[in-house]
This record gives C-alpha cells, structure tokens and sequence, in this order.
C-alpha cells in the first residue's frame, strides 16, 4: 500500500496475497511454510489468527476443517520469497508483522492508514474483508464454477458464497451479449447445404 510505503513492504503483500487468494486477513496471518505447496502451487488452509483475552491466537479455521487454495502465477514470486525469508522451518509463518509478530486485520488497518488511503481513494467504507469479496469476483468472473469457489472460500453453502460474488458492469452487460447471440443462433434460418455438382 502506498501509505507504508518505504516503510514495510509486508503490508503491501499481505494485502496482494488475500485478494488473491479470497482469504481472510487471519487467515494469512495463520499461513505457514508448510501450507505452501511450490510444485502444485496449492495453499492449503489450516488455521487463521484471531484475537483472544490476552492478544492473538491461532486456531482453526472458520469452518474448522483445512481447505486449498491456488496460488496464482502472479503471486508466485512473492509467495516463493517469503517462504525463503521465513526459513525451512515448516512452522515459520510466511506473513509476519515488521518485528515477526502475527498480522491481525487491526493492524493491518494501522500500519497501512487503511481508512484515510480508502477515503482519498472515494471508498471510504471499503474494509479490509473485502480483498475476500474481491478475490471470489475476480475467480467468479475468470469462470470459475460457484461449487468451486465455495471450495476455496471454505464456505459451508453456496448461497453464502453468492452472497460474496458482486459482477461488474462489463461483466453483467458481457452476459446480456452472449445471450442475445445464443438466442440469435437458435433464430436464425437453418440453411440447406449447397446442391453438389456432378462433371461429366
């Protein structure tokens, strides 16, 4: 984010590395070197930071089972340096505050001024749980099929995984497009094939 910038490039790729993959911020926070799959690219989601009495915790995640998520080309270098820096320890946390601390959605709003970039930016009532709608869109509107992305949501139902999905309006006017030209297929006149001609 530009508000840090210069400051702690870790906040930039906590934000990054939860759009996308449509996870919670806790659940980044919880991510480490042994959930990242680097040959499949799979990260397999076990646990997210939450706080309790007494500061930060970890425990499982929201629907207490572990799930996989994709981790796009894009992100791939970034995801492959930090579990370098992070060490070979299967326990090290790939995501981390400036001092090695767990990142909660609290600090991240801190750390990175989140409500005054969002307000300069006219979003002012953008959270930090929206880089998960957002990243469930952008899978929506690469075609990902609902069922699918209720998997990598971890949501218990596919009405709640709806519930996150807000199409553009290019993608909304695309679909409008696309059936007019499948309706337009079905109209039009089926044409005979050209009569065959015979050479003497």
């Amino acid at each position: 984010m530009a508000a840090s910038h210069g400051e702690y490039r870790g906040w930039g790729e906590v934000v990054l590395f939860a759009a996308c993959t449509a996870a919670r911020i806790g659940e980044v926070s919880g991510c480490r070197v042994g959930d990242i799959d680097t040959t499949n690219w799979i990260w397999t989601v076990r646990r997210q930071t939450t706080p309790a009495p007494g500061g930060l915790v970890d425990k499982g995640t929201k629907v207490k089972r572990a799930r996989q998520v994709p981790i796009i080309e894009e992100i791939r270098p970034l995801v492959a340096q930090r579990v370098l820096a992070a060490g070979p320890d299967p326990d090290a946390r790939v995501f981390t505050g400036p001092r090695g601390g767990r990142v909660s959605t609290a600090v991240l709003r801190d750390a990175t001024r989140w409500d005054d970039v969002v307000t300069k930016l006219g979003y002012e009532h953008l959270r930090r749980h929206d880089l998960r709608h957002t990243g469930l869109t952008w899978f929506a509107d690469a075609g990902v099929q609902v069922h699918i992305l209720r998997k990598i949501a971890g949501h218990g139902s596919l009405t709640t995984t709806q519930r996150y999905l807000h199409p553009d309006v290019h993608k909304i006017t695309a679909a409008g497009a696309a059936l007019s030209a499948h309706l337009t297929a079905l109209r039009a006149p089926r044409s005979l094939p050209s009569p065959i001609a015979v050479v003497r």
